[in-house]
């Protein structure tokens, strides 16, 4: 009321800076602060207002109106017991303009509006157990008023079984409920059963029906019929020879080692120096399938012998014409590999027919068959002069199998790899041999004990399908299939040199032939692409590489007496010689 009082002599004093001159009429004074003043009766000094204008009028509440009262949305506690229609009321006043309609929508969540349900668990647990047993279930989506319950799933089951959960009572099968022999005297010894009693119509020993016999019975003969497995016949071996002049004046056959090339075949001292090969000079072709493996005769290397998958075994001139000279064949699928003996007059071809075979390489003969029921992947002769009649294969029965040649007997096996054996190399003057396998390990063996001396494996390690030894004896190369070339030290102590690794070819998925230089300079193999390569052998740096073939180069092997051949064969069926 003091602030009232005071508007009320508003403008009764008079301020310092006022002209006296400029003094208003004071008659018209009462009239400024008439709206402030609460007067209801007429005062007739004003011709505008009869009666005053409250700043805060007064207004009676309608009934009709909203008596609720407001909460504010934002509210986190409330200090009294709000009725439900003010705590859920609708939200009101200015929206905001700028916000999206997706901005303005109610959120509890960043992706919008979490509502909490409840879902009783045994409910939800009947649901799931009926669809899975009756293969219908009623939908727990159906919420709206008036749809009653609706069914997913199969209508024909759910009708079957009179539209019931698994926790209702449904239809007496046959066998749900058996009666069991009862005797509960525990007087009667012998005859007490207790709860062990047997069903009233158990069968202790159940016989098939006539019926079900005749068709068992059928059944079991075919399937005997199905896993014999015929006796395979060896296909007829036989040869054919190409040439007209086998024999030159003197008598001597194709194997003789010629003496008028220019170069000594017969020394065992490598070349001083060794070159890279430039160009191709020669290709042999006569083989319709792609090569799988070549060999030079053992010392002189003047002949060559090629395996192919065209099931047929070749030997080659390497100087003079060049010619084929004789085809063996005696196998009825492709060859995995051949090997000459120490003397070259006889070699073993080993194939996919499960079969090896020992051949006479100058008549064409063949001497002897052997076979254990498994493929051999590998085969060789022992290296010793005194051992030449006994033979190592390793076969798909993860077994290293030896074999006499003269009785035909197997005299060892070496049974401790875990998959397929790929490789057989003998090194430590022939005392030892390595064998590689699929399982990813290397294993050295002493010769004629079945038991691995040595066992190298890691989990970096991968399958090595092709070894081959130095010329010095004291490395080995493995070809890794995780294309890289692994060099492992043998000798008094076998182990990896991880410093030496040859890498830059592509071999995944393919056993591609290496092999050493004879003065070991150089390391080439073959390429999954067709190509050549070579590198240093001390500095493991890639030195050159080339196409070779149009398909997989599967084997590369380095002259042992001329300083710059190679010959490569791949799996467009083509042997090429390269100096």
């Amino acid at each position: 009321m003091s602030g009232l009082t005071a508007l009320g002599g508003y403008g009764s004093g008079s301020s310092s800076d006022e002209s006296d001159t400029e003094k208003e009429d004071p008659a018209r004074e009462p009239e400024k602060t008439l709206h402030l003043k609460d007067s209801g009766k007429f005062t007739g000094k004003s011709s505008v207002l009869d009666y005053s204008v409250m700043a805060a009028p007064k207004v009676t509440l309608n009934a009709a109106m909203d008596s609720r009262r407001h909460l504010d949305p934002s509210a986190a506690e409330v200090k009294y017991n709000p009725k439900y229609e003010e705590l859920f009321a609708p939200e009101i006043g200015p929206s905001n303009p700028f916000k999206t309609q997706q901005q303005s929508a109610k959120k509890n969540h960043l992706a919008g509006y979490v509502e909490k349900a409840h879902v009783n668990e045994f409910q939800f647990e009947t649901q799931r157990r009926t669809f899975q047993s009756f293969k219908y279930a009623y939908d727990p989506s159906v919420t709206a008023e008036n749809e009653g319950d609706k069914l997913i799933g199969s209508e024909i089951a759910a009708a079957e079984a009179d539209f019931k959960t698994v926790f209702e009572d449904s239809r007496e099968r046959p066998m749900d409920k058996r009666k069991r022999q009862k005797n509960s005297d525990p007087s009667d010894i012998e005859g007490y059963l207790g709860p062990w009693g047997k069903y009233v119509d158990e069968e202790t020993v159940s016989k098939p029906t006539d019926e079900d016999a005749a068709y068992l019975e059928e059944y079991l003969a075919k399937r005997q019929k199905k896993g014999r497995r015929e006796e395979e016949v060896p296909m007829e071996e036989k040869s054919t020879l190409h040439i007209k002049d086998d024999k030159d004046y003197q008598g001597r056959s194709f194997l003789h080692v010629p003496q008028d090339l220019g170069i000594n075949l017969k020394t065992d001292e490598p070349p001083a120096k060794c070159f890279i090969p430039k160009r191709q000079i020669h290709t042999w072709t006569g083989h319709n399938k792609g090569i799988s493996v070549i060999r030079w005769f053992p010392k002189s290397g003047h002949l060559m012998l090629s395996g192919a998958m065209d099931n047929k075994v070749k030997l080659w001139e390497v100087y003079n014409k060049r010619r084929c000279i004789r085809t063996y064949l005696g196998h009825k699928q492709a060859i995995r590999d051949v090997n000459f003996n120490n003397a070259g007059d006889q070699f073993l071809s080993a194939s996919y027919d499960r079969y090896i075979k020992l051949w006479d390489t100058e008549t064409g003969d063949t001497i002897s068959r052997f076979t254990n029921k498994k493929m051999a992947f590998c085969c060789k002769f022992n290296p010793d002069d005194d051992k030449q009649n006994l033979i190592v294969a390793g076969t798909s029965s993860n077994k290293i199998v030896c074999w006499d040649i003269r009785s035909g007997d197997i005299v060892q096996e070496y049974d401790r790899h875990l998959a397929a054996v790929n490789t057989i190399t003998f090194v430590d003057r022939n005392r030892r041999f390595v064998s590689t396998s699929d399982d990813k390990s290397l294993r050295v063996w002493e010769w004629n004990i079945p038991v691995d001396m040595k066992y190298i494996a890691d989990p970096s390690m991968h399958s090595m399908p092709a070894v081959t030894p130095s010329p010095n004896g004291k490395w080995i190369a493995c070809q890794s299939l995780d294309n890289k070339i692994c060099v492992f030290q043998v000798g008094e102590r076998f182990k990896e040199v991880r410093k030496k690794i040859f890498k830059g070819h592509m071999v995944a998925g393919y056993a591609c032939g290496l092999d050493f230089s004879p003065e070991m300079t150089y390391l080439t193999s073959g390429d999954g692409d067709g190509k050549i390569f070579i590198w240093d052998w001390k500095t493991s740096k890639l030195l050159s590489k080339w196409k070779a073939h149009d398909d997989v180069c599967i084997q590369v092997l380095w002259h042992p007496h001329e300083p710059s051949k190679v010959a490569s064969a791949g799996w467009d069926g083509v042997i090429k010689l390269w100096d």
